[in-house]
């Protein structure tokens, strides 16, 4: 069996268990409960400190790797300002569509009470910040204090200002940066690959805490939360048909046609990479020519995941509403940004990494507690399929949206 469903069973057990043993006196199991709850909290913190580095990694290398294909020709550059726009819109789109699903279908607050309460270790958020100080802490003084102090939004600044620096230079020290960017990015990943292969102890030991303190509800909290999120996805993977439609002129049952097979394969594997093939297909069927479908589809595969800001950010606020943390517009504004830069920078990264490498930045920045993102991983697998059809068939839609117009191959060649 495949780690994510390991890591689900480990889910189930855990739940189940820490149910039954609630109904034993209280004093019998509280020392098991505190070593589940340390065990849990060193697996969640052997997670954690890997994000900072990480998301400086992924957005130097992202914004280099997006400035190099900007000036490959005018086919890239037209690529990327679609997946721009449409990755800021996802994320605007989000801070809109889940707090109304969250009025039309809540989670009962009691269940919510119950769930925030078992997760001991989470810290309740400080006072919203005010506009003036808002502003005053984007730009950090201290970079390395603000890595420190998980002030995420301050070095996302730092770390783009950093980054479009670096594609200024001649290119010999570029490529030493970028190079070195890359591979911290890549030893990150790998340490977050031996945290994660712990995953079933560490999510078990969790879910035991949380069944036995919150019970039964953890159950149909859990399925709430796959509801509203997968439903978040399923409303920007629906954008895609009028993306294909209206930018690319094409008739909605031939992009259905075409888009099929490669969303069969996105089921089947929830990659984005393994769909690559059936979508160079695909726009082959909708008579996109090879010399442009071969470069706007890799290039969206590397950089775009247009489901991304919408559920990641999905995410930290149902958890907002889990905990009862109210969101003003300047905390869901820098959630927006957020969810937008991260995103392109988490392209490349693979599964469970890129669901905590994406949404414990998000989290930091709006205030939310990040503690529960150990158990909402578990339940991801439901979610990750939504988010990988998403993701193919609106990188589909754009290659036709970005190819409609006539251009000549001189225009399409590096300059």
């Amino acid at each position: 069996m495949s780690r994510p469903v390991w890591i689900l069973i480990a889910l189930a057990l855990g739940l189940t268990l820490g149910i039954a043993a609630s109904g034993y006196a209280s004093q019998r199991i509280a020392g098991i409960l505190d070593f589940a709850d340390a065990i849990g909290t060193l697996w969640l913190n052997g997670l954690r400190m890997t994000i900072m580095p990480l998301i400086v990694a992924l957005l130097v290398t992202g914004i280099v790797t997006a400035a190099r294909a900007a000036r490959a020709g005018r086919l890239t550059a037209r690529a990327l300002v679609w997946f721009i726009v449409l990755l800021w819109a996802s994320s605007a789109a989000a801070a809109l569509i889940t707090p109304a699903l969250l009025a039309i279908f809540p989670l009962p607050q009691d269940m919510g009470q119950s769930l925030a309460a078992a997760l001991s270790g989470t810290e309740p958020p400080g006072a919203a910040a005010s506009i003036g100080d808002f502003l005053r802490g984007i730009v950090p003084s201290n970079p390395f204090a603000a890595a420190a102090e998980d002030s995420v939004l301050p070095l996302i600044v730092f770390t783009l200002i950093f980054a479009f620096a670096i594609t200024r230079l001649p290119p010999e020290p570029q490529e030493k940066l970028a190079g070195f960017f890359e591979a911290v990015g890549d030893a990150m990943i790998i340490v977050i690959g031996w945290v994660l292969k712990l995953a079933v102890v560490g999510v078990f030991a969790l879910a035991f805490v949380v069944g036995a303190q919150a019970g039964a509800s953890a159950f149909g909290a859990l399925a709430h939360y796959v509801l509203i999120v997968s439903a978040v996805g399923i409303i920007i993977w629906l954008a895609a048909y009028p993306v294909a439609i209206l930018g690319g002129r094409i008739g909605l049952a031939r992009f259905l046609a075409a888009s099929a097979p490669a969303q069969a394969v996105a089921v089947s594997t929830r990659s984005s990479l393994a769909s690559l093939p059936a979508m160079l297909r695909g726009a082959e069927d909708l008579g996109i020519p090879d010399t442009r479908s071969g470069v706007v589809l890799p290039l969206a595969v590397a950089l775009f995941r247009v489901t991304g800001p919408a559920m990641n950010l999905a995410v930290v606020i149902y958890v907002a509403h889990w905990y009862g943390v109210e969101l003003g517009p300047l905390a869901l504004a820098a959630g927006v940004a957020t969810a937008a830069i991260t995103t392109m920078g988490a392209a490349g990264v693979p599964g469970e990494a890129s669901f905590l490498t994406s949404i414990v930045p998000i989290g930091l920045v709006m205030g939310v507690p990040v503690e529960p993102l150990a158990l909402l991983i578990a339940v991801e697998a439901v979610p990750d399929i939504i988010r990988t059809l998403g993701n193919v068939t609106m990188d589909v839609a754009v290659t036709a949206a970005v190819t409609r117009p006539e251009d000549s191959p001189e225009t399409e060649a590096a300059p």
